[in-house]
């Protein structure tokens, strides 16, 4: 039996959430701080978290190198690997809620790889434009995309299935005109786009932290504050509208949020799949089905698992590094097909 923990209402904001919720944010924050500290560690050459915590700090370790290892090379990196994974996390309890669907994902419905093609046409025909372009053009590619599916499963009787399955079929449409972009560009852009492509955060600097973050800011707060109202949604337009939802209105500001944290964690860090399906579950499994605390739970949850991602492709098979895009599809693949086959009478 749930007991809520903490219930604030005003004319615009109204929360009400497990007990559970707070304690497991403190906890999933420990746990996150400890992974970013190994990540920023490991490597060839390691460093001890007692100095990681000292430079971060501004504190002299006594070693000039400190500085540069760390700020410059590999924090940047799991600050990023932190962000896309909670905007990935975010965008796939929000597609879940909305469609009612557990294996709804921002990667399997094709919402990535919209983006994914717009970003790729950016890399590889203009090469040269700045950095908060991209995350535009790949907001603006998963919002086409969005678009595009719900049209056609809403014209012909949506269902969570039929979603599903456009979704799939217009991906392999985008993932085949980026195959296109990729075949004739120039060698130098379609290196970049094959790496991007594999969903890295390798060589991500404070550059990318700083076009990645006002997607944050404003996202984020929009899905907390829109949470409630995916909890009505979540039963039925009928039983939303008879609870005073706008469900229209509702549902498109969603739509809006779910997407561009998706376009804008695939602009950052490419296609790094599964864990906008994943994250939810889990958080499910420790919070429940309400929004309100399971969003912001499914989010740390995501940004662990991105950079725990990223330090065992950097370890595991060192000197050789695996995109953290490869580590999350070898363990969502599986679970995806897990969840196919516990659904399927569904």
């Amino acid at each position: 039996m749930k007991v809520d923990w903490l219930v604030i209402r005003s004319s615009a904001i109204s929360f009400r959430i497990d007990r559970r919720v707070p304690i497991m944010l403190l906890f999933l924050l420990a746990v996150i701080g400890v992974a970013m500290v190994i990540n920023v560690g490991r490597g060839e050459y390691p460093i001890s978290p007692l100095d990681i915590i000292k430079t971060i700090l501004g504190v002299n370790t006594g070693n000039p190198d400190h500085l540069f290892v760390i700020n410059t090379l590999r924090l940047p990196r799991t600050v990023v690997a932190f962000m896309v994974g909670m905007a990935l996390a975010i965008s796939g309890t929000i597609f879940q809620g909305l469609t009612r669907n557990p294996l709804a994902d921002p990667g399997i419905i094709g919402i990535n790889s919209g983006a994914s093609l717009a970003a790729v046409t950016v890399i590889v025909l203009f090469p040269s434009a700045p950095v908060y372009i991209l995350p535009l053009s790949a907001f603006v590619g998963a919002l086409l995309m969005a678009a595009l599916i719900y049209w056609l499963a809403w014209n012909n009787g949506s269902s969570p299935i039929l979603l599903i399955l456009m979704g799939v079929g217009l991906s392999a449409i985008a993932s085949a005109f980026t195959s296109l972009m990729i075949t004739f560009g120039e060698i130098n852009s379609v290196n970049d786009a094959l790496v991007w492509l594999a969903g890295s955060v390798y060589g991500r600097t404070w550059e990318q932290v700083f076009s990645f973050l006002p997607w944050l800011i404003i996202f984020v707060p929009m899905a907390l504050t829109l949470a409630r109202h995916l909890n009505a949604l979540n039963l039925g337009d009928d039983v939303a509208r008879s609870l005073g939802s706008r469900v229209e209105w509702q549902r498109s500001l969603l739509l809006l949020v779910a997407v561009a944290l998706a376009g804008a964690s695939v602009a950052t860090a490419g296609m790094i799949g599964f864990v906008g399906l994943i994250s939810p579950h889990l958080g499910r499994q420790l919070v429940g089905t309400n929004h309100q605390g399971l969003i912001p739970t499914s989010a740390l949850l995501g940004g662990m698992i991105v950079v725990v991602a990223d330090l065992l492709g950097r370890t595991l098979f060192a000197p050789i590094e695996i995109p953290c895009g490869v580590v999350t599809a070898a363990v969502g693949a599986p679970y995806f097909l897990y969840l196919l086959i516990r659904n399927r009478k569904k």
